[in-house]
């Protein structure tokens, strides 16, 4: 039995939070007193060189397996495949206000799965001050490349266990790296002439 579907109403009043954003005038007025060799650069110049480099760090994360890791040593993104949530609908807005019933998204490309843009700095190399509360909240670009590259690709990303820790994946996967180049050096001294 399908479930109605109320239409949303498009004119109702929205609560819309105040929100900062880093690339702004004020950024752009410390950038030109910290390097006074960039004065002629224009603002629209200025911000269009960060977006292009970002643009490369998301592309990278989606073409890379392991992800990549951001410069400065501020953390480390990377694309997971997880299961869907049992208790939360992944509701299809489009089709349920066209068919007038609840439709949720399926994944059936995936297998069920949904892939997911992560974010840690957990690791020994990022000490930095207070990054338990640091956040990461990615673009709508990077978000539409990745659901449009995701179902195409979805094996080839590292897969995430409900209820696991990031930090305790990290550790097993750095512990699975070092038995590995334990195993390698092993290899590389064998000899088999050498009875000892």
């Amino acid at each position: 039995m399908m479930r109605e579907f109320k239409k949303p109403d498009l004119n109702a009043p929205r609560y819309r939070p105040k929100v900062y954003n880093v690339l702004s005038p004020d950024l752009f007025k410390q950038f030109k007193e910290k390097y006074p060799k960039y004065s002629d650069v224009s603002y629209k110049t200025f911000k269009d060189v960060i977006k292009k480099a970002n643009e490369i760090i998301w592309n990278n994360v989606i073409e890379n397996r392991d992800g990549v890791e951001l410069p400065e040593s501020l953390g480390y993104l990377f694309i997971g495949t997880c299961n869907p949530a049992v208790k939360k609908d992944n509701v299809n807005y489009g089709k349920s206000i066209k068919y007038g019933a609840k439709v949720s998204y399926q994944n059936w490309e995936s297998d069920g799965k949904l892939g997911k843009i992560f974010y840690t700095n957990y690791s020994v190399k990022y000490k930095v001050q207070d990054r338990q509360i640091w956040n990461f909240i990615p673009c709508r670009n990077f978000k539409r490349a990745v659901s449009k590259e995701y179902p195409e690709n979805w094996t080839k990303y590292v897969k995430i266990e409900n209820n696991m820790r990031i930090s305790k994946m990290y550790n097993l996967i750095a512990y699975e790296h070092r038995k590995a180049e334990a195993m390698i050096k092993d290899i590389q001294n064998y000899n088999e002439f050498d009875i000892d």
